[in-house]
């Protein structure tokens, strides 16, 4: 496979449901953008916006939108999370419903409108026979939204979107999705599933940085998020600083109160832009034969869980796993100390390898969980 990636031969980088490296266009991005500076400054501005609108083009493509009215780009998963739990006007008596074993960001936002007598319902998934009937079972007819992770970050359950956006639909109830473990490695549908909302980050499998972020809302549920922060950036006509008109952007540029991070955009401007050259169909394709790869190597190994869904359509690209009788954060440590970058999640080792990550790549680190005793 053609090196994307340039990454250190002593390294075995399986983490990228955290933080991921980036590719080789990447790199040369962020230098060009940096030496532009350095030489020309903002001389350039124009093509900055117009790498601006390519991002968001992209990312049309990447979720399936309908077209770059619908996509904000913000600073990161938490921040779009917050927009919707401090603009939609709850009442005392509503109610929302996220799986319990979400990732913080996807629980505190919510349990934080607690004062305002919203109850957030935290319903178990992991280990359910039907998660999906468990979080629609959960709703009622006070329901105000249903938000969720399209790929569970500890130990990667992958949650069948389109029935639980159905449902929520049926409902009236407002659907979020946190797409952070899906974009870059899993195909992503927004409308098929029903999306009202769809929130992530560009730094774990698109190959970005932090910092950079999409926000997905659904058009015509725009104007329901009363705005909560202001600025020049969020205005119809943000250059034309000749007029005093306080006339807000009638898109989701309305979420982008103030100055973009055009470092952050160009890089993830170019990461997906590899991505999408290379095809999601193709990657998806890769990502999903390694996790079966490390399924079948793991369990050839008698002493050892998998604490992740194996079956076909529960799993994307995270597998976790424990060893027995042994301290499986010792052998995290020993992982990390002999450059397989991994993580300890979900009670046990998180392996996250992605397109370009070779089968050699993820022997070398199988063998030193064989090995550990």
């Amino acid at each position: 496979m053609k090196p994307y990636f340039q990454l250190d031969k002593n390294i075995v980088h399986l983490n990228h449901a955290a933080v991921a490296p980036w590719p080789g266009v990447t790199r040369d991005a962020v230098i060009a953008f940096a030496n532009e500076n350095a030489s020309i400054g903002s001389q350039n501005y124009d093509l900055w916006m117009q790498t601006e609108q390519q991002l968001k083009q992209r990312l049309v493509t990447l979720i399936n939108a309908a077209s770059t009215d619908e996509i904000a780009i913000l600073k990161n998963t938490s921040e779009g999370l917050s927009l919707i739990a401090q603009g939609l006007s709850f009442k005392a008596g509503d109610n929302i419903v996220v799986p319990a074993e979400e990732f913080p960001s996807n629980r505190v936002t919510w349990q934080a409108l607690q004062a305002q007598g919203v109850e957030t319902r935290l319903i178990p998934v992991q280990d359910v026979e039907n998660p999906e009937q468990a979080l629609i079972d959960a709703m009622d007819e006070n329901t105000r939204l249903l938000s969720c992770s399209s790929v569970q970050f500890a130990r990667g359950l992958r949650l069948n979107l389109k029935m639980i956006g159905q449902a929520c639909r049926n409902n009236k109830t407002l659907f979020c999705v946190d797409a952070i473990q899906s974009l870059g490695a899993i195909r992503f549908d927004a409308q098929a599933c029903f999306a009202d909302f769809v929130v992530a980050d560009g730094h774990k499998w698109m190959c970005a940085p932090e910092g950079c972020a999409l926000f997905y809302c659904r058009k015509e549920i725009q104007p329901q998020l009363q705005l909560c922060q202001y600025g020049w950036h969020m205005l119809k006509n943000p250059f034309d600083f000749s007029h005093q008109s306080n006339e807000i952007a009638d898109n989701a540029q309305r979420f982008e109160s103030g100055s973009p991070n055009m470092l952050g955009i160009t890089a993830l401007n170019a990461s997906l832009g590899l991505l999408l050259e290379i095809g999601l169909e193709n990657i998806e394709a890769r990502v999903l034969a390694n996790s079966r790869y490390l399924f079948e190597q793991l369990h050839n190994l008698s002493d050892v869980d998998i604490l992740t869904s194996d079956k076909t359509g529960r799993f994307a690209g995270i597998v976790t796993f424990q060893k027995h009788a042994i301290d499986n954060v010792k052998l995290y440590d020993l992982l990390q100390s002999k450059n397989v970058i991994c993580a300890y999640r979900g009670d046990g080792i998180r392996f996250s390898p992605h397109f370009y990550t070779t089968t050699q790549d993820i022997d070398r680190a199988l063998a030193i969980v064989r090995d550990f005793n």
